[in-house]
């Protein structure tokens, strides 16, 4: 299994404040992926910050991801949608700067369209097209061939298209529906935001069985072993989140997922980003429990191998306990000192009588004769 982990933004620990300070940051924590937020907009000034964690990046195990803006109206309309595409065309270059694996995206409101197949086809024609945008800036023209100062481009395949589950009745994102639209789309990735999911359901998420399932339906649907997810506390309310709260707060509890990935996970490629309010901090805390749910799983794995051995050794020694004392040292007696026991015992019975006996006996029959005399 492959795992990574990691915060979503700069480190609050991070007194640096840039990404590639934050990146070292969190490769020091032990952790390996980051994901940079690109709220409202990407700011030119970044751009110089973004090539270098490229570099850092591609020359490293670290994972970069991009999430582009929060506020998207792709089902409003027409200026709404061109508004939310101009703001995902600045992240979607940046993206390629910072050679990200994931750019991740909301869709936002329903709109004028009702929760459907309707709404799902218009996503469908305009997540093809950002896929196609995605590849088109991540091609090489002729003077990158030359000289590249994005040598990723070689190497690795573009950013992959991630859309993003919500976590309000009002917005597009139920994980059918995001399945459904990335079922169709080729080089687009469900993003499964946990606490989203949760609060959507009603506080589904609780047990590892839970996590289970919603895996099996994601890999029925769409298939494939790669999964990138966000994890946070949430408070919610009638099936609807209103903020992020660090872990320990909330009621949708890490170890249940840490359990399951420990237990069923070892086909999966996953990242996880914490949006907790803590980020590294709360990144860590599931790093600790997914480590100790391993150790525990070990454990569990040599404790029932001893068993089966134990069985194994009383079962040999029930159907053939000859063998068993031949095989095994010990102070046990062995089998020729057996037969030599035996020997001389043998013998013993031959001998004669001893005086001693001999005597008894010869009492024992006189005082027979001297009752018979007195009476």
């Amino acid at each position: 299994m492959s795992l990574k982990l990691g915060p979503a933004g700069v480190p609050l620990s991070c007194k640096g404040r840039t990404i590639v300070e934050g990146m070292d940051d969190i490769t020091v924590l032990g952790l390996d992926a980051m994901e940079v937020q690109t709220v409202r907009t990407v700011q030119p000034h970044h751009f110089d910050q973004y090539w270098q964690a490229g570099i850092l990046s591609w020359k490293s195990d670290f994972e970069m991801n991009m999430h582009g803006p929060y506020y998207a109206e792709l089902l409003g309309s027409k200026r709404e949608r061109n508004r939310t595409l101009s703001k995902m065309e600045a992240s979607m270059q940046a993206g390629k700067l910072v050679n990200a694996r994931h750019l991740t995206y909301h869709v936002g409101p329903y709109g004028d369209f009702e929760p459907g197949s309707e709404a799902n086809e218009e996503l469908i024609n305009i997540f093809s097209g950002v896929v196609d945008r995605v590849r088109n800036i991540w091609g090489v023209d002729e003077e990158e061939e030359e000289y590249s100062a994005f040598p990723w481009i070689y190497e690795a395949e573009p950013s992959l298209v991630g859309i993003e589950t919500s976590g309000r009745q009002e917005l597009w994102g139920t994980v059918e529906e995001v399945l459904e639209v990335c079922n169709h789309v080729d080089g687009t990735v469900p993003v499964l935001n946990m606490a989203h999911i949760h609060a959507r359901g009603h506080g589904m998420m609780r047990t590892s069985e839970d996590y289970a399932e919603l895996f099996d339906r994601v890999r029925e649907t769409y298939g494939g072993s790669k999964f990138y997810c966000h994890f946070a506390g949430v408070e919610h309310r009638m099936g609807n989140a209103l903020h992020y709260t660090q872990i320990k707060k909330s009621d949708l509890k890490f170890e249940p997922f840490a359990e399951y990935l420990a237990e069923e996970g070892d086909w999966m490629d996953i990242t996880i980003i914490s949006d907790s309010p803590l980020l590294e901090h709360d990144a860590m805390y599931m790093l600790q429990h997914y480590d100790k749910a391993r150790q525990r799983l070990l454990e569990i794995r040599a404790r029932d191998e001893r068993g089966m051995i134990t069985k194994t050794q009383i079962s040999n020694e029930t159907e053939s306990p000859d063998a068993i004392e031949e095989e095994i040292p010990g102070p046990s007696i062995s089998k020729p000192l057996l037969e030599k026991k035996a020997s001389v015992k043998e013998s013993k019975d031959k001998l004669p009588k001893s005086k001693t006996q001999e005597s008894k006996m010869i009492s024992f029959e006189d005082e027979d004769e001297d009752e018979d005399d007195l009476f």
